[in-house]
């Protein structure tokens, strides 16, 4: 293979990966299957109420996991649920966006009963949206940013959404900051970005020329992103000065991550093939979720 190309099919593969598949089965509410079972994961959340729980929201609907190794298919419908968030402090909000299963886009979703149904919060700018990347900031639960086309924002919990600027180019993911609503985070082909004026101007982070498939902030404000090549690594929430923490994942992609709000060393990541992993020590290391 010549040099040059591999990192063009690494490209490849990592937009096939987040962008998912229409393949696959379709499921009925309220029905249970193994976990291993459940694909096409677009965001994951793990259950406040019950830790050992975890939210999925798939190509076919959101799913409850169970410690029985099982999951079970809890919202009302089987649509497909891109951009899922969780709110950081009211445990039964989620907000989505993505394709109900007649066509179309969903523009910006809410639920209030844990993930069960679901209703029409806004179109969003230019609308109505497919937010494939969107995240509620833990800093103020009100602003949510949002990417169709371009970065959206919303500052009124939302119900109302402007356009805040261009986002960089290949954007997989993105991320509210823990500490501060005017920054912003981007997972993209390139490597990581951040934005420090609410989506208006994007600066790389030291990590430009591998591919970023994953960013995500904790609770505390540390930034944790996935670098291909480098694997996962995380970062203070200003001064992004990157450290490893883990690089022992083959030639698996991580394309979620959530972490336990009551232990903050309780880790689960979603790879590019839908594989639920999940670790104790704060990312070091990583086994198969199986229950």
């Amino acid at each position: 293979m010549k040099r040059h190309m591999k990192p063009l099919i690494i490209a490849a593969t990592l937009a096939l990966a987040i962008a998912g598949g229409t393949a696959g089965w379709q499921s009925q509410a309220g029905e249970r299957v193994p976990l291993a079972e459940v694909s096409h994961i677009h965001g994951i959340a793990v259950d406040p109420a019950d830790p050992q729980r975890l939210y999925l929201a798939t190509h076919y609907g959101v799913w409850h996991t169970a410690p029985d190794g099982t999951a079970e298919r809890i919202s009302d419908n089987s649509n497909d649920y891109m951009g899922f968030s969780p709110h950081p402090s009211e445990a039964d909000v989620f907000f989505a966006s993505g394709h109900p299963v007649n066509g179309g886009n969903m523009g910006v979703i809410v639920s209030r009963d844990g993930a069960r149904t679901w209703e029409q919060l806004a179109s969003g700018a230019d609308g109505p949206v497919d937010f494939h990347a969107m995240d509620v900031s833990p800093a103020d639960p009100t602003v949510i940013y949002g990417l169709y086309g371009r970065v959206q924002v919303s500052r009124d919990g939302g119900k109302s959404w402007e356009i805040a600027g261009s986002p960089p180019a290949d954007v997989f993911d993105l991320a509210a900051s823990a500490i501060n609503t005017d920054i912003v985070y981007a997972a993209t082909r390139n490597g990581l970005m951040v934005s420090l004026d609410g989506g208006k101007k994007w600066n790389a982070t030291g990590t430009e020329g591998r591919p970023a498939s994953m960013v995500e902030t904790a609770p505390d404000g540390m930034v944790y992103a996935f670098v291909l090549g480098s694997g996962l690594m995380k970062a203070p929430a200003q001064a992004l000065a990157w450290q490893p923490i883990a690089n022992g994942f083959g030639k698996q992609i991580l394309l979620h991550l959530a972490f336990d709000p009551g232990n903050p060393d309780r880790m689960f990541a979603v790879t590019g093939e839908s594989k639920i992993l999940t670790s104790t020590d704060g990312g070091k290391n990583w086994a198969a979720l199986s229950s």
